[in-house]
């Protein structure tokens, strides 16, 4: 089955971490019950002042319809500097990299 990967990231502040998780339980959720959605790497960098996640969906026009989504959703939390990509997965060397590819 191929997977579409959206990769986001934008400048944050915090929470991190465990405070994080809990801030944003509604929002996984969310994600969770959205069209094509197989599943969600959440990512931070304190350091660098970054979070954002790899998202994996069962089709780019899916992955295409999130992304636009979640990037207006972002938008009204006050967020800026929002970058998103959409990617495909190579499967063969993606396996050979022993990458967990559905």
């Amino acid at each position: 089955m191929p997977v579409t990967l959206v990769q986001v990231d934008f400048p944050h502040s915090g929470p991190w971490g465990a405070e994080m998780a809990s801030a944003f339980e509604g929002l996984a959720q969310s994600i969770a019950a959205e069209p094509g959605f197989l599943f969600k790497y959440w990512t931070e960098d304190q350091a660098q002042g970054i979070a954002g996640g790899i998202y994996g969906f069962a089709s780019r026009a899916e992955a295409e319809a999130y992304l636009t989504m979640h990037t207006a959703r972002l938008q009204g939390f006050g967020i800026t500097g929002i970058r998103g990509l959409i990617l495909d997965v190579n499967e063969p060397l993606s396996r050979i990299d022993k990458a967990p590819v559905l």
